[in-house]
């Protein structure tokens, strides 16, 4: 789970930092948007552009594509803003989520009808296992939908299937696990350059090979795989979402994901194109000035630029593992190169008993007790491993000093 967050989080960062240098001269401080406004990306420079123009041309076409940086505030109040702007003008819409798997449809169903309360829609669609962002952040954006009874739909797949690819490769997984998706569209060699940057740093990677990886390393090309089929799981559900629409003009699909899966056009809107869906549109929210740079032809076709200041979230702290529930048992199933979890010498397959002296029998526990930890205090975890039980105790970071 938390190999998930580091990728995603790394994957919006380093794409644009990639396309930025490999496409042209990064921005200079003066053609650096202001706040508040809109801006096209069809030049050299950002081009201001009237929010009603930039949201009636998005409104008109099949397809909007809306990015995040999943735990930043005011991404998602951007987000609720513009899916408002559209809805206004569009109301035969539905909304897709990055943070849904498909097999939790049903209950986005029942969520939209105005059958469940929110405890219920976070509790039966395993949030905080599959997603663990702080829910407050997108429910919003939930209870606009349910409000307005706009479908939402999961773009998501299992994290197990997208995992087990970057571990065995696509040809590798039976066509019954695949979770109906046909083969992703090969990625282009700037995303592949984009993804070698991602791979090189990345926590997971188990080359022990001394030398430097290379663009011909089978691991990298599983890697690459199991990214692009993260894409296509979202497109396919777009494209679907489109198919299943009746007769005559089809509904303005909105989807809500990552912008690390959304700049450039490397990621859905490629994947998109290999399904033959071409009228697609893609709005980003950026923070000035630190995203000035990125900002190049290409980009996305409009951005917002957000104001300075953005209260950033306190950082959340991590162990380093991916975590699965069995039964009533917590397990560790990855532990990442020098994180806490590793220097306590916690392994795959241990499972964690209880923390804090709290018997613990849930993974959404394990997470609530991490994430309430302060900076520079001590957790004791006990530990089953096998046969024996052990106490280790993970002192977490202080919090860095203010400048």
């Amino acid at each position: 789970m938390l190999a998930r967050i580091l990728a995603a989080i790394g994957l919006a960062i380093v794409l644009g930092a990639c396309a930025a240098e490999s496409t042209t001269q990064a921005q200079s401080s003066t053609d650096c948007p202001k706040p508040g406004a809109w801006y096209a990306l069809d030049g050299t420079i950002p081009r201001p552009e009237p929010a009603a123009e930039i949201l009636e041309h998005a409104a008109q076409g099949e397809v909007v594509l809306l990015g995040e940086q999943h735990d930043a505030p005011d991404h998602h109040r951007w987000q609720l803003y513009t899916l408002a702007a559209l809805y206004a003008q569009r109301p035969d819409m539905a909304i897709g989520f990055e943070s849904f798997p498909r097999r939790v449809q049903p209950v986005l169903d029942r969520w939209v009808a105005g059958e469940l309360d929110a405890t219920q829609l976070f509790a039966q669609t395993d949030w905080q296992k599959v997603w663990n962002y702080p829910p407050q952040l997108y429910l919003p954006l939930f209870e606009f939908a349910r409000i307005h009874r706009i479908p939402m739909f999961a773009m998501n797949v299992e994290r197990e299937l997208t995992r087990d690819i970057g571990a065995r490769g696509w040809d590798a997984i039976p066509e019954a696990r695949r979770e109906g998706l046909s083969r992703p569209a090969p990625a282009s060699p700037a995303y592949r350059a984009a993804l070698f940057e991602i791979y090189r740093h990345h926590p997971g990677r188990t080359t022990s090979a001394p030398q430097a990886p290379s663009l011909d390393d089978p691991e990298f090309q599983r890697f690459v795989e199991s990214q692009t089929t993260w894409d296509r799981a979202m497109a396919q559900a777009i494209a679907a979402r489109l198919d299943k629409a009746a007769a005559g003009r089809r509904p303005l699909v909105v989807g809500i994901a990552g912008s690390g899966h959304l700049r450039n056009g490397f990621g859905i809107a490629h994947q998109l194109r290999d399904l033959g869906v071409d009228d697609v549109t893609t709005l980003l929210p950026v923070d000035v000035p630190e995203d000035c740079k990125f900002l190049v032809a290409g980009f996305a076709d409009a951005v917002f630029a957000l104001p300075p200041g953005r209260a950033a979230p306190r950082p959340r702290p991590r162990l380093g593992v991916q975590l699965t529930q069995k039964g009533d048992r917590v397990e560790i199933v990855d532990v990442l190169k020098d994180s806490l979890a590793a220097s306590m010498d916690l392994r795959a397959g241990d499972v964690i008993v209880s923390m804090a002296g709290v018997a613990v029998t849930r993974l959404d526990a394990v997470i609530a007790a991490v994430r309430g930890q302060p900076p520079g205090t001590w957790l004791p975890i006990e530990i089953r491993r096998g046969d024996s039980t052990f106490e280790r105790v993970i002192k977490f970071p202080s919090a860095k000093p203010k400048e």
